[in-house]
């Protein structure tokens, strides 16, 4: 069965499609607020770990680092790029050359001067660090200063996905005379909308921001303040939106009952993928795992649609593909690929000669302990001898990306079409443990890196096709992302993160 796409656009990435010359403006989602002022409260699932513009995050992390850094580009809920620190922007005909315009009435809260030295020296400073997204600058080769006012990021290659990275991470500015003092981390200087009140802030508990009086588009931000309030339980959470300590907060479906009976507003957004990783398509652990037919196999194995009904209340829409439903990559017809058939997938294993099935040891993660006890269940079912093997919480990302097990069970948060593609496809991908590849895959790759415009889509859409064919990975659904507000606060979900971005609230008209 095809499955909707919710309604969502696809993210145009051909800088041709911009206008160089448009002005930055007031963010749209909160073009429907007439009030203005007070305080917006956010209960946070995490806590804040740094705000060295380094280590900045996708994900519920970036709340804590929006309001004190503006980025160099802007990204609405409509996933699109407009001007915002740059006040233009412009690729070369071979998408190799990134001119940035940049603004001339901005400074950072330290009073040093926004300029084109500062933009070069925060590209630097986070593409040389140690932050996990360093990897989104990988494609930047030189930073020219041409003047005061314009930079040129010079490319080894094209890179689709720049543009959305310059909006958020990447392009997050810090003040340069901060960069290499190692404050950061814990006191954040940038030229954003809000500054970090220290005095107000208690680490842990609550971070209290206030405006910056300086800010140069304060229109775009309506609230006077911002307190992020880290809370990781859910019940705190939701009580703490009932008794009005918070506006909002993320949930999830089990919690929707109660917070509509308790005249909360339920926001849904197509949100991360879950299901089976594949990762030793070599079998250089698991050898049955090299014979795309068994890989098949575990992706006709296991009933997804009924994962998504029984654990997550059916909040969510089945797919095959890592590629997020907002995405270019995105083929709904793609997800008729492999329905639940526990007989093909016996059918496939004796095929590939594994007609006894095949020893597999999975882990155990917390928080997926549900899903992969249907999941070990189900492959034992079709044969395979399945052990588990606990895996805490801390330890997670880093057994996981050590390559120790051939297949897990996991949540991915997909975005932008090259952002996944070079963090899980790629031979240098961080999520491809195993340095897998295929040439018929590198080409994929290559044609989809350096396609513009319709032809883009079609690429990526030729590269979606080749890894479900393949079976690099066996997903089962992409769950919503559940966010709950109170009766005064006005919320855009955003596509393509887990929670909103500072600049979709508005208090309620």
């Amino acid at each position: 069965m095809k499955r909707s796409i919710l309604g969502l656009g696809a993210l145009v990435v051909a800088a041709s499609l911009m206008l160089a010359g448009c002005s930055a403006g007031s963010p749209a989602s909160t073009d429907s607020a007439t009030s203005t002022g007070g305080t917006l409260t956010l209960g946070a699932t995490v806590d804040a770990t740094s705000w060295d513009t380094a280590d900045a995050e996708f994900g519920n992390r970036l709340q804590y680092m929006q309001p004190v850094y503006d980025s160099l580009l802007h990204i609405d809920s409509e996933l699109e790029i407009t001007p915002w620190l740059a006040s233009a922007f412009s690729y070369n005909d071979d998408n190799t050359r990134l001119t940035l315009t940049l603004r001339d009435d901005v400074s950072f809260t330290d009073g040093e001067a926004f300029d084109a030295d500062a933009v070069k020296a925060n590209l630097e400073h986070f593409a040389t660090g140690t932050g996990q997204n360093s990897i989104t600058l990988a494609s930047v080769s030189s930073i020219e200063v041409t003047n005061p006012t314009e930079v040129v990021l010079v490319l080894s290659a094209p890179d689709p996905a720049l543009l959305r990275n310059l909006a958020l991470v990447s392009g997050m500015m810090a003040s340069p005379a901060e960069l290499t003092t190692g404050s950061l981390k814990t006191t954040p200087v940038g030229s954003g909308p809000y500054v970090l009140d220290t005095a107000a802030t208690v680490t842990g508990s609550q971070y209290t921001y206030t405006r910056n009086a300086d800010y140069w588009n304060a229109d775009a931000f309506p609230y006077d303040s911002i307190v992020i309030k880290p809370l990781s339980d859910l019940t705190a959470r939701l009580n703490a939106l009932k008794a009005g300590e918070i506006d909002a907060a993320s949930a999830d479906a089990k919690s929707m009952a109660e917070a509509q009976a308790s005249g909360l507003t339920v926001g849904k957004m197509l949100g991360d993928w879950q299901g089976l990783f594949i990762v030793d398509r070599a079998g250089a652990k698991v050898p049955a795992l090299a014979d795309e037919r068994v890989r098949q196999a575990l992706n006709y194995a296991i009933d997804g649609d009924a994962i998504l009904k029984s654990i997550r209340l059916g909040e969510g829409e089945s797919t095959t593909q890592i590629f997020n439903p907002s995405s270019q990559a995105y083929d709904a017809s793609l997800d008729d690929a492999y329905p639940y058939d526990p007989e093909k997938a016996k059918e496939l294993l004796a095929e590939a000669g594994y007609a006894d099935g095949f020893d597999l040891v999975l882990p155990d993660l917390a928080g997926f302990s549900d899903v992969t006890t249907i999941t070990v269940q189900s492959l034992k079912d079709i044969g395979i001898r399945v052990t588990t093997e606990p895996v805490s919480a801390d330890q997670t990302i880093s057994r996981l990306i050590s390559g120790e097990f051939p297949v897990f069970v996991f949540s991915w948060g997909s975005s932008n079409s090259w952002q996944d593609t070079i963090k899980l496809l790629t031979p240098t991908a961080p999520w491809n443990m195993m340095k897998n590849r295929d040439p018929e895959l590198d080409s994929l790759i290559a044609a989809a890196q350096t396609a513009t415009g319709s032809d883009a889509d079609t690429a990526f859409q030729k590269l979606s096709a080749f890894v479900v064919d393949q079976a690099w990975f066996a997903p089962w659904y992409v769950q919503n992302n559940i966010y709950l507000s109170s009766a005064k606060t006005t919320v855009t979900m955003q596509p393509q993160n887990v929670v909103p971005y500072i600049w979709n609230y508005a208090p309620a008209s």
